[in-house]
Parts: structure tokens; C-alpha cells; sequence
């Protein structure tokens, strides 16, 4: 039964000196009514409402993200591992807490579970879980390493493996957070830029392979945003009484946490950020990678630094490009990247 087959008898027996003219306007406006209020409760119907997965999300970036998305009307799980974080999360509109430790596959089963009985489906995973270790190369140590690489590639991996049915099966979203680190890597980076690059390799192949599903990847490289991953690396050395007293570096390590600190308050709040994530996962037709940097600054280093590792690879080698040749790869690429 259609809406004006029960409307109009009841605008003629209620107000039988209206004209008719008025009588459709009045239906009219009833109607635009009727399905605005339905198109409303069907948006918020578990069913129709898309869901995503935010690893990380107790503060800076995952966080941001997690406010961003369940702001809009989509359902976010939230990862977390502390109870405090969970508990506070919970509380939001929109999202669901789920304990959650990349590095632990009881963990990742369990919320797997959680997100099937659900009964939302997945469309989207936001792998944002991450640590940072910032020590010279040669002193670092292996179970340093073998943390970092713990969390910030194989986290992804077995998040992204372990919800990979989900995505193809909604023919979802996954977002990557990289670095601009990712491309660029510096004194004391190196443990952080190594996990990085490997996140930009990562977001290619799997993007590559996910195509066949219409399952779309991103990476997300930030630069210098307000977040706590200093604050945790400080923290973390403390509790394994790590210093760097007998460092062949030592002078230029305090120079650096004095200059970088580990009070990231000052720099920008992480919304852009978000909302690129945003854009990633929801957007018709979403790049491959969303540089976000707080100022110009920060870009120009990083885009310089991609066209030098070109200018290096392309240098001396027995097929190199001249100039003309390079300048005209590169406007196939800006064309190609603004159709």
C-alpha cells in the first residue's frame, strides 16, 4: 500500500473544505516526511550501518579516527588492551570496545568472533596499532627489534589475515598507517623506518592481490602529529632500565629528546589524519596513498627524498632514462593520477 492511499482518505474526512491543491501539498510534505524518517531508521539498522575496525584506538591517531567515523554514523571497533580504554570507548556512540593485542592471535580470534555475532559485517579495517624505538643501528638490540617488527608488521599482517573473509565478502576497505617515515629514514629512525617501509611494501602487494576481491588499500602516511607513541617508547625504556649512558651516540640521543621530546602536545591535533583514513575507506575512488603533514615543511622533505631515491636508482645504470625521458614518466603519472 502506498503512503497516499492512506493519506489522502484521511485528509478528505478530516478536512473536507481544503482544496485539493493544498490537500497535495500537505500530502506532499507528509511524504518527504515519511521517507526521510525511514531512510533514517534504516541507516541506523545494524544491517545497513557499515562497520569498521580501529586497531590502536585508545589515543592519538586511533583515537581521532575512532571519534571521526562513529561521529558520522558508522559503527567503529575500537581495539584497545587496557580496561580503562575499553571502558571509556564503550561509552561512545557508535562504537564497540573490543580488547585487542596485534601481536596476541587469542586476541584477534576472539574479536573476530566478536564482529561475526554481531551481525554488521565488516567493511573496513584501520591497521594503526603501532610502537616506536629510536636507537643507532648498531646498538640496537634484537628483541628491540623483533618488538617493533612485532607490532608494526606482522600486527597489520595477522589483522588483515585474520578479517580478509569479512572484507571480500563485503568487498571492503583496508587502511594502512604508514609513516612518511615509510620514505624517508634518519639518524635513530632506523628501527621505525625499517617497519614502515616494510608497511608501504606491504600496502602494495596486498592492494595488488585484494583487486581481484574489489577489496581496495591504502596507506596513510602521516607526518608529525599529537600522539603518545614517544610517551610509550620513554615509558618502555624506563621499565627495561635502558639508557643511553655508554652510547657512542649519547650526546646526539639527548639532543634529539630534548628537540623531539617525548610531549608531542604541541604539534597539530591528528583530524586530518582521520580524515583521510575517512576518505580511504568510503571515498568512490580512493588513492593508494594519502600523505598528511602539518606544514609544508614536512611534504617538501618527503617528496624530495622519493625523487632522489629516483635520481639514485636511475643513476649510472645501464639502461638509465635521460632527462626528457624521466620528465615525461612523470607527466604520464600526474595525468593518470588526476583523471
Amino acid at each position: 500500500m502506498k503512503v497516499d492511499d492512506i493519506t489522502l482518505p484521511i485528509l478528505h474526512s478530516k478536512f473536507p473544505q481544503m482544496k485539493t491543491t493544498l490537500k497535495l501539498k500537505v500530502l506532499t510534505l507528509l511524504y518527504f516526511l515519511f521517507v526521510t524518517i525511514n531512510s533514517e531508521l534504516n541507516a541506523q539498522a545494524p544491517e545497513n550501518q557499515k562497520a569498521v575496525l580501529v586497531t590502536g584506538a585508545s589515543s592519538g591517531i586511533g583515537l581521532k579516527i575512532t571519534e571521526l567515523l562513529s561521529s558520522k554514523g558508522y559503527f567503529v571497533y575500537a581495539g584497545a588492551r587496557k580496561q580503562a580504554d575499553l571502558d571509556r570507548l564503550n561509552a561512545m556512540d557508535n562504537v564497540e570496545s573490543v580488547r585487542l593485542d596485534v601481536t596476541k592471535w587469542d586476541d584477534i580470534n576472539a574479536a573476530v568472533e566478536t564482529v561475526k555475532k554481531a551481525g554488521r559485517g565488516l567493511y573496513g579495517v584501520v591497521n594503526n596499532a603501532g610502537v616506536a624505538i629510536f636507537t643507532p643501528l648498531i646498538e640496537v638490540e634484537e628483541d628491540d627489534l623483533d618488538f617493533i617488527f612485532d607490532v608494526n608488521i606482522y600486527g597489520p599482517y595477522r589483522i588483515t589475515k585474520a578479517f580478509a573473509p569479512m572484507l571480500i565478502e563485503s568487498k571492503g576497505r583496508i587502511a594502512n598507517i604508514s609513516s612518511i617515515s615509510g620514505i624517508l629514514a634518519g639518524q635513530f629512525f632506523g628501527p621505525y623506518s625499517m617497519s614502515k617501509h616494510a608497511i608501504e611494501a606491504y600496502t602494495d602487494a596486498l592492494a595488488t592481490e585484494m583487486a581481484k576481491f574489489d577489496v581496495k588499500v591504502s596507506a596513510i602516511e602521516p607526518g608529525n602529529y599529537n600522539s603518545r607513541i614517544v610517551e610509550s617508547l620513554v615509558k618502555r625504556m624506563e621499565a627495561n632500565d635502558k639508557t643511553f649512558d655508554n652510547s657512542l651516540y649519547k650526546a646526539e640521543f639527548e639532543s634529539l629528546i630534548s628537540g623531539y621530546g617525548a610531549d608531542r602536545s604541541r604539534f597539530k591535533d591528528p583530524t586530518e589524519v582521520a580524515q583521510a583514513v575517512e576518505k580511504a575507506l568510503f571515498s568512490d575512488n580512493p588513492k593508494r596513498r594519502y600523505m598528511v603533514v602539518p606544514n609544508e615543511g614536512e611534504g617538501t622533505v618527503t617528496i624530495t627524498q622519493a625523487m632522489r631515491e629516483l635520481v639514485q636508482l636511475n643513476e649510472n645504470q645501464g639502461y638509465a632514462m635521460d632527462r626528457d625521458a624521466l620528465i615525461q614518466v612523470l607527466d604520464n603519472m600526474l595525468t593518470e593520477a588526476n583523471k
